[in-house]
């Protein structure tokens, strides 16, 4: 990303307020979406510790705050423990199938649902079809959806956007039933993810960011083993997880 023609550019979002902590003002490092070779940067940038929304490939870079925790699984060590082996048996019902990144009505409308429940008055809640489109499925990424349908009356429980990269997938954004809360989605989403790398032989799946203390980003750490990008490398991580014997 030197000073050359042929180097990728790398911009520095001015302050904006941060996605996690509206009460704090966040910076992001951009690469520059206009480039016709970020297809080519995008799996190594995960590799950095990156992530993409839409068109978008960002990583956080905040004045004094190092929240933001770029995590992955490990596809071959990956182990469910007790909690996640109870979230399948739960969910021996549900059928997972690959299909292409598309919006429909069936799609849309289960978004809606989930961002008026989960997301009320965070700004999403009048995301149109557009919108869908723009933050989901974007114009130059190679995605799919994962959905997770109920076996028998074929209702849509849930859609895991996800990337495709030469070496692994990545997790990029998760909606799902809200009335189906018992069934744990979210972390069924994961679990089925990880089986999707598996049989495709990829070697890890890329999670985004943890974040210690935030409600919302506390379900990553109990998929161990789990690496964090350290600024320089991936290293093996182990934050504390305390079992779950609900």
């Amino acid at each position: 990303m030197g000073g050359s023609d042929d180097s990728l550019r790398l911009f520095r979002t001015a302050p904006h307020p941060c996605g996690y902590w509206p009460e704090r003002e966040a910076r992001d490092l951009v690469l520059d979406q206009h480039d016709p070779r970020l297809p080519l940067f995008y799996p190594m940038a995960l590799d950095w510790g990156f992530r993409r929304s839409g068109d978008i490939v960002y990583r956080p870079s905040c004045v004094g705050c190092r929240a933001c925790v770029a995590v992955r699984i490990p596809i071959t060590e990956f182990r469910p423990d007790r909690s996640q082996r109870r979230c399948l048996q739960r969910n021996a019902d549900v059928e997972s199938r690959v299909v292409a990144a598309e919006c429909d009505e069936e799609r849309f409308a289960l978004y809606q649902r989930y961002l008026s429940t989960r997301h009320a008055g965070g700004g999403m809640d009048d995301h149109g079809i557009h919108e869908f489109e723009q933050f989901l499925i974007g114009r130059w990424n190679d995605s799919r959806f994962l959905e997770l349908r109920e076996r028998g009356s074929h209702r849509l429980l849930a859609v895991a956007v996800t990337d495709l990269v030469p070496a692994a997938l990545s997790a990029v954004y998760t909606f799902h039933e809200p009335d189906a809360a018992r069934r744990g989605l979210g972390t069924l989403a994961i679990l089925r993810q990880i089986e999707w790398a598996r049989r495709d032989g990829r070697s890890h799946l890329y999670l985004g960011y943890w974040i210690d203390g935030h409600r919302k980003m506390d379900y990553k750490r109990r998929f161990q083993p789990l690496e964090r990008f350290d600024g320089h490398g991936w290293v093996r991580w182990s934050p504390e997880v305390q079992d779950d014997t609900a």
